[in-house]
């Protein structure tokens, strides 16, 4: 397979990856693109890992979790696209803000943290290969879900306070 081919069938996937990492489409698309840049360089190593996908989504998680620009280092209110699979819910407004809600618990996460949720619930993978794509042990991963989880709990038992 060629650089060219990987990027034509894989681009979109990465691409809604990185929204989930980011909550941003346009700071997805810099990362996105950062990372392609460094794996067209590096094509042939990675064109011989077992899984080039699973490389690059590597490569791409570990710029995202390493990642120092200005416009990393300061906090924004991240917001979803919308979902046009998902029916609007009646209450408009209240989705809305449910929506922001959400992104903004997420967004008062460590990286890795942020990383590893979305590694679990947004593409599925078990421990391992969050584990793997990481590059930490097993234990780390359950420990770190586990303590997002309940950071998150508690936000949203403050929020409803």
């Amino acid at each position: 397979m060629t650089y060219e081919e990987f990027a034509d069938s894989r681009l979109a996937a990465l691409l809604r990856y990185a929204v989930m990492l980011t909550g941003d489409p346009h700071q997805a698309q810099d990362l996105v693109q950062d990372t392609m840049v460094r794996v067209q360089l590096n094509w042939r190593r990675v064109a011989r890992a077992d899984s080039p996908e699973r490389y690059v989504r590597r490569m791409l998680t570990n710029q995202y979790v390493d990642w120092r620009r200005g416009s990393w280092m300061r906090r924004v209110l991240l917001r979803a696209e919308p979902d046009d699979a998902v029916p609007a819910p009646a209450d408009h407004a209240q989705h809305a803000v449910d929506r922001d809600q959400i992104w903004s618990w997420l967004s008062g996460l460590p990286r890795r943290q942020r990383a590893m949720l979305v590694l679990r619930y947004y593409e599925d993978l078990p421990d391992a290969e969050i584990a793997d794509i990481l590059g930490c042990a097993v234990g780390t991963v359950r420990s770190s879900i586990s303590r997002a989880l309940a950071t998150l709990r508690a936000e949203h038992v403050e929020a409803c306070s």
